[in-house]
């Protein structure tokens, strides 16, 4: 009997012995598995991180406060656009009847529409509104002058927002225009500010501008 208890004692001993060592190399274990996640976590947000303070993305659909008046539906839509050449899918937009009339009167419609892969800034009709109208009645009657100021919005080639950030493109006129910005902020020739930019066409990129471009003097 005195012996099976001092051989329970020593069992006891023992078992409490290894106890704290078993416990504490599963709080050695446990506090391993919790030191990675935070490493982690911060190896997950430091992408995040490092574009803080970078430019801010350029938008791949079209962006900017004048693209929520154009139709949701029908030609006129983004997706009506879309499938048509510029100067029929402009033809669709009502914010660009001015535009559209003053490329009639220039005889440049199958021009436009013909042209592989251009980018056109597109006036508003409040663009036009601001040249006094005695002075844009003279513009649109002389065709030699409005085919100058209108090619000078057309540029040979596609324009993404990307490269619109620190921009010098050619026009069909034969001079340059300059743009500006980042983001969904951009001006052209440091004035005319992009008020619905990059809207597809099949032939074309549009920006849509708030003011006329003239072209430079020679």
């Amino acid at each position: 009997m005195f012996t099976t208890r001092i051989r329970r004692t020593a069992v006891a001993v023992a078992a409490a012995a290894i106890l704290p060592v078993s416990l504490a190399a599963c709080s050695g274990e446990s506090n391993d598995s919790g030191a990675e996640s935070p490493s982690s976590a911060a190896s997950q947000k430091s992408p995040e991180k490092s574009e803080e303070g970078g430019k801010a993305q350029a938008p791949a659909e079209p962006f900017g406060p004048a693209c929520a008046s154009v139709p949701k539906d029908g030609a006129g839509s983004f997706d009506g656009m879309a499938k048509d050449p510029v100067a029929t899918a402009a033809s669709n937009n009502p914010e660009l009847s001015t535009l559209v009339t003053a490329v009639k009167k220039a005889g440049l419609v199958d021009t436009l529409n013909n042209a592989e892969d251009i980018t056109v800034f597109a006036p508003t009709n409040d663009a036009f509104a601001k040249i006094p109208k005695a002075d844009l009645d003279k513009l649109l009657a002389d065709k030699e002058e409005l085919t100058k100021v209108l090619t000078y919005h057309v540029v040979g080639q596609k324009v993404a927002p990307k490269q619109m950030e620190d921009g010098s493109f050619e026009t069909l006129e034969k001079s340059k225009l300059t743009t500006m910005g980042s983001g969904t902020d951009y001006t052209v020739n440091d004035a005319s500010k992009v008020v619905c930019g990059n809207v597809p066409t099949t032939n074309a990129t549009v920006y849509i501008v708030d003011s006329v471009l003239m072209p430079q003097a020679s």
